[in-house]
C-alpha cells in the first residue's frame, strides 16, 4: 500500500505538494473550503474548514503525513483566522500520528542585517511575524513533547506557476507583459531572495519524510539573490518582453497609503524586507536534502506563464 498524504490548503504550495506526492504513485487528498478541483490526476480533493479539529482528524484519520500549506491571503484577518487552524492542525496531527509538514514564512525573524541562517531568533515584533513565530513554538513545543512529530520550512518571497497575486513579483506580471509602469514598495536596488514555489514543495517533502529532519526549521533552497527591478525584467524577458518603467512607494506615499488601505497597512510592518537586503541563508537545506533550487531561467519563464 502506498503512503497517504494530506493537504491542507490548495494554494500555490500545496498544489505542488500534491502534484510531487501524486506524479510518484502517492496517495494524496487536499483539503479546502471549498473542495475544488486542483486539476492534477490521482489527486482527492475534500471540502473541510480545517479550523474545526474534529473534522480535520476526522479526514486525517490513517494518514501518513498532515501538511499546512494553508495561505489565508488577507493579512488583516491573520489574528481571527490562524489560531484555530493552527490549533486544529495540531489537534490533528496529534491524533492520527502523522508527520505534521508546516509551510512557514521568514516573518518570524523580523528585521535582520545578515544572511537570514536557521539559527537566527525568532525575534519579530510585528504582528503577523510574532503570530507565526508563535505557531511554530507551539508546534515545537508539541514536538519535543513527544505528542506530535513535526518540521517547518520557510522561504522568501514566492516566484514560480500559479502564484499570483500571493506574489511580489507575480502579482505585477500581468500589468507588466501590457508594457505598464510597476509599482513596487521599498528599494527596488538592492539585493532580496526569492523562492520558486516549487522548490518549496520539494524541500517540504523532504523534511517531512526525513526523521532526522524532524523538529527544527529549514530554509528553502533558493536561488542567489537579485534586486525587485531585476526579478521583473528578468521574467519580462523570458517571456520576449522589454523591460518597464518602475517606480517605488516608500516613506511619506507608503505611509499615506497605509492610513487609508488596510492592506498596505500590513505591507508597511513588514517593509524592512525591502529596505536592506534581504538574502536567505539555505546551506543547512542543500547540504541535509541534496536539494538545488529551479535555474533562474526557468523560475522567471514560469513565473511569466500568468
Amino acid at each position: 500500500m502506498s503512503d497517504s498524504h494530506l493537504v491542507v490548503g490548495a494554494g500555490p504550495i500545496g498544489k505542488h505538494v500534491a502534484a510531487l506526492l501524486a506524479g510518484r504513485g502517492s496517495r494524496v487528498t487536499v483539503v479546502s473550503r471549498s473542495g475544488r478541483t486542483t486539476g492534477i490526476d490521482g489527486v482527492e480533493h475534500l471540502a473541510l474548514d480545517a479550523s474545526d479539529a474534529d473534522a480535520l482528524s476526522r479526514a486525517a484519520e490513517g494518514t501518513d503525513y498532515l501538511y499546512n500549506c494553508a495561505n489565508p491571503a488577507d493579512y488583516t484577518q491573520w489574528e481571527r483566522v490562524w489560531p484555530p487552524l493552527a490549533a486544529s492542525l495540531l489537534t490533528a496531527a496529534e491524533r492520527s500520528g502523522a508527520v505534521y509538514g508546516i509551510t512557514g514564512t521568514l516573518y518570524p525573524y523580523g528585521p535582520v542585517g545578515v544572511p537570514i541562517s536557521e539559527d537566527l531568533p525568532d525575534a519579530a515584533t510585528d504582528h503577523k511575524g510574532v503570530l507565526r513565530a508563535r505557531m511554530w513554538a507551539d508546534a515545537r513545543a508539541a514536538h519535543e513533547a513527544g505528542r506530535i512529530r513535526a518540521v517547518e520550512i520557510r522561504g522568501s518571497d514566492y516566484m514560480g506557476r500559479g502564484v499570483g497575486g500571493n506574489g511580489h513579483i507575480s502579482r505585477l506580471v500581468p500589468s507588466a507583459l501590457q508594457g505598464k509602469r510597476a509599482l513596487m514598495m521599498g528599494r527596488t536596488d538592492l539585493p532580496h531572495t526569492f523562492t520558486d514555489v516549487a522548490d518549496a514543495a520539494r524541500t517540504l517533502v523532504a523534511a517531512a519524510e526525513d526523521p532526522g529532519a524532524h523538529g527544527r526549521v529549514w530554509h528553502v533552497p533558493s536561488n542567489p539573490p537579485v534586486t525587485q527591478a531585476q526579478a521583473l525584467t528578468d521574467v519580462l524577458a523570458s517571456a520576449g518582453r522589454p523591460p518597464v518603467r518602475i517606480t517605488s512607494l516608500r516613506g511619506a506615499g507608503l505611509a499615506a497609503a497605509a492610513l487609508a488601505v488596510p492592506f498596505m497597512r500590513e505591507m508597511r510592518e513588514i517593509i524592512y524586507q525591502w529596505e536592506r537586503p534581504y538574502v536567505l541563508d539555505d546551506a543547512a537545506a542543500r547540504a541535509r536534502f541534496g536539494i538545488t533550487p529551479t535555474p533562474w531561467e526557468e523560475v522567471c519563464a514560469r513565473t511569466a506563464q500568468v
